[in-house]
């Protein structure tokens, strides 16, 4: 019964959070959400503006990416080697990362795959790792936002040991628990203003997010499949530039609510870079 499942990091009971879907580890902050995908279901995608959501997001995640790529040409020094970006979208990252290594993107929502596919991407239809041949092995995995979207985390982080050369990386990037944002949302879930909290959730959107994980819990869980973490940081959450875009990508505000929500974006965003960060990211190295 899902009142009696044990935390996926350190095996203890979870409880109720905040809403009735949200659960929590009070023993190493893990949280998980009983919220279920409906990638390539229709209906789901009519709640989500996927022009809106690419122009809002692509100036920010290329300069991300910029910086990933950055930090994993340091932990291989030597050009090439072969690099799978799991959920790779438009193929933002694929772009990137191709000057430095042999790519091959893997992406499970049909629309954007046949976009990406017909602008030449290297990149092939299914979900991890069934997508992937027994025997096809990487240099370098990337999970780019998208190993909180996965329900059975521990097979994903299983098959990457299984798909990785000796000393091969693991990239994960992700939202954290610790940014000040997400507690923000709690805190107003608290009051019962629950929209945030759900938003930051992707609660009602095709492929919602299952977990938050924060550094420490993460690292953690990689520990279990032999992963040894090699560097951290974080990463940029929003800029001005696209902001507008990226608010409304969800649908379902009015333009004076988009306006509003733009208006203190602005003003918190110079805060927020001394704010504990809502984006992380792990290096891995498969031991």
């Amino acid at each position: 019964m899902i009142n009696m499942m044990r935390c996926r990091v350190c095996s203890d009971h979870m409880k109720h959070g905040s809403r009735e879907w949200h659960y929590s580890c009070a023993s190493c902050g893990y949280e998980f959400a009983d919220l279920r995908p409906a990638i390539n279901v229709d209906d789901a995608h009519c709640q989500l503006n996927e022009l809106s959501r690419a122009n809002g997001l692509r100036l920010l995640r290329e300069r991300n990416f910029k910086r990933l790529v950055r930090s994993l040409t340091l932990l291989r020094p030597t050009a090439g080697g072969r690099l799978l970006d799991v959920g790779s979208a438009h193929g933002w990252f694929l772009d990137i990362a191709s000057s430095h290594f042999s790519v091959l993107g893997i992406e499970p929502d049909r629309r954007i795959y046949d976009v990406a596919n017909g602008q030449g991407k290297p990149v092939r239809f299914g979900f991890f790792p069934s997508a992937l041949g027994e025997k096809e092995i990487f240099d370098v995995i990337v999970f780019n936002d998208v190993i909180e979207h996965i329900i059975d985390v521990e097979s994903a982080l299983r098959a990457c040991s299984r798909h990785l050369s000796p000393g091969g990386l693991l990239l994960l990037n992700l939202p954290s628990s610790s940014g000040v944002i997400y507690r923000f949302s709690k805190a107003c879930c608290r009051v019962g203003i629950n929209s945030l909290f759900e938003r930051m959730w992707q609660k009602g959107l095709p492929s919602p997010h299952v977990h938050y994980f924060n550094a420490r819990n993460l690292s953690r869980l990689a520990n279990k499949f032999y992963f040894k973490k090699i560097t951290s940081g974080t990463l940029s959450t929003f800029s001005l530039r696209g902001l507008y875009s990226r608010v409304s990508q969800a649908g379902s505000h009015g333009l004076l609510a988009r306006l509003v929500v733009c208006f203190f974006a602005s003003l918190s965003l110079p805060l927020l870079r001394f704010a504990p960060a809502d984006i992380i990211y792990v290096i891995y190295r498969k031991e």
